[in-house]
């Protein structure tokens, strides 16, 4: 049976667990406390639930858990004329992103930058972040990965010439962060700010 938690949350929960329970043990409470709450913390943070992707034609599903935080017209170098629909995630949010679609990675492209708010329109270019190209079967489609104040470490498994399905795990942002979805212009909007979503489960739009 598979874990519901994050690969890269175990070095966190192990060594704190391990040692809240040793100071337990020899009766340091004081110490062995902040130390279990810790772990019960990095437990809730890097929790990794299933989903069950809709079976809708032309779908695109959410990328990551959160808030919608903004709706913005854009120009982008993989998908052209395109809509920048961007997710907020909190510390309390799951953090494992998942693919919008079913497609083929054409380019992961990673860029050094700084760590403005992630809730501020300007994150998604001078952040650091890292963007994945898609190419699905009727469109292309981005998803761009932003760290935050708290975010200081972004992950991605994929490389290019991988095969994604919708709704499939494919990184995650470590401690509070955005992550940003462009699709074509033409993609029929399910959401708005202010609406909440679940990575791989809610419907963001339809390709048209």
């Amino acid at each position: 049976m598979r874990l519901p938690v994050a690969v890269e949350g175990w070095r966190f929960i192990v060594p704190a667990a391990a040692a809240a329970c040793i100071l337990g043990w020899i009766g340091w409470w004081w110490a062995a406390a902040p130390l279990a709450l810790f772990a019960l913390a990095c437990l809730g943070f890097f929790r990794d639930p299933e989903r069950t992707p809709p079976a809708v034609t032309g779908a695109v599903l959410a990328p990551a858990d959160g808030r919608v935080m903004g709706v913005a017209d854009v120009d982008d170098g993989w998908v052209g004329r395109a809509t920048r629909v961007s997710i907020f995630l909190s510390p309390l949010d799951v953090h494992v992103n998942r693919s919008p679609v079913a497609g083929l990675v054409r380019d992961v492209q990673y860029a050094e930058g700084r760590f403005l708010a992630a809730y501020r329109d300007e994150a998604s270019e001078l952040n650091e972040r890292c963007t994945v190209a898609l190419e699905g079967d009727s469109a292309r489609v981005g998803v761009r990965q932003i760290a935050g104040v708290l975010a200081r470490r972004i992950v991605c498994r994929v490389r290019p010439g991988d095969k994604l399905q919708a709704g499939e795990r494919y990184g995650l942002i470590r401690f509070g962060s955005r992550t940003d979805l462009i699709v074509p212009r033409g993609a029929v909007l399910r959401v708005r700010v202010g609406d909440r979503v679940r990575g791989g489960e809610t419907i963001m739009g339809v390709l048209r």
